[in-house]
């Protein structure tokens, strides 16, 4: 599964997300159920479908598929199941993803820059207005068509245009420091991928992105799988 998709599910503006608890398990499924619902969309292989073929197809047991349906407030049809553009519509919805969200990015290294270059980010709503760098040489510049500006200018930028979602690409030392700016400013939910945990008040959103630690299990796994093998 996607975890860019999930994390965009999990970074929303407060005020966008339904009121009731929403299992993680569940955010972690739904846009696996979307891409899936997609492919067989475009495959032509009907109108409608079950949760038994979502399940079987998916390797999830299909009364979990009907739960997470019912989160979403998805209903299907009798003798027919759920339709599948229908379907498709209401998970983008649950997940805001019709609702393209303006933000901004700090730190437009290597990973900044790829996140810029990233053009599926608004098929899941979200849409990088502007970018943010301490680096002569690329303020001023238009990297994959979004301008850098000086992080000076990001206080005013975040009040003038009502940003709410920010994203973090930065080192360890200046993330901390980056975040409470971020957050005076008015940024409401932050995406961070700098190496650190980083600390925000309790009516703000963050959604940590540790690739280090993504490495280290994908690496144990790698080892149990061949000490099992052997």
């Amino acid at each position: 599964m996607n975890e860019m998709e999930v994390s965009m599910a999990n970074v929303e503006d407060r005020n966008d997300l339904p009121t009731k608890p929403i299992p993680e398990p569940t955010l972690r499924r739904l846009p696996l159920y979307y891409q899936y619902l997609k492919k067989v969309r475009d495959e032509h292989k009907g109108d409608f479908i079950s949760c038994t073929q979502i399940g079987n197809d998916l390797s999830i047991l299909p009364i979990q598929v009907r739960k997470d349906l019912g989160i979403a407030e998805a209903v299907g049809k009798p003798k027919l199941g759920y339709s599948i553009d229908e379907l498709i519509s209401i998970i983008e919805t649950f997940l805001g993803w019709n609702n393209t969200k303006d933000a901004y990015l700090v730190g437009v290294g290597h990973l900044g820059t790829a996140l810029l270059g990233f053009e599926r980010f608004k098929e899941y709503g979200l849409n990088i207005i502007a970018a943010f760098d301490i680096d002569k040489e690329k303020i001023g510049k238009t990297i994959h068509g979004v301008k850098v500006f000086h992080l000076g200018k990001l206080h005013d930028m975040v009040k003038r245009m009502g940003i709410k979602i920010g994203i973090l690409t930065v080192p360890a030392a200046p993330a901390q420091e980056l975040t409470d700016e971020m957050v005076r400013s008015g940024i409401r939910a932050i995406w961070n991928f700098s190496p650190v945990k980083v600390n925000v008040p309790p009516d703000i959103i963050v959604q940590h992105e540790n690739l280090a630690s993504s490495l280290v299990v994908l690496a144990k796994k790698l080892t149990l799988a061949r000490q099992n093998q052997s």
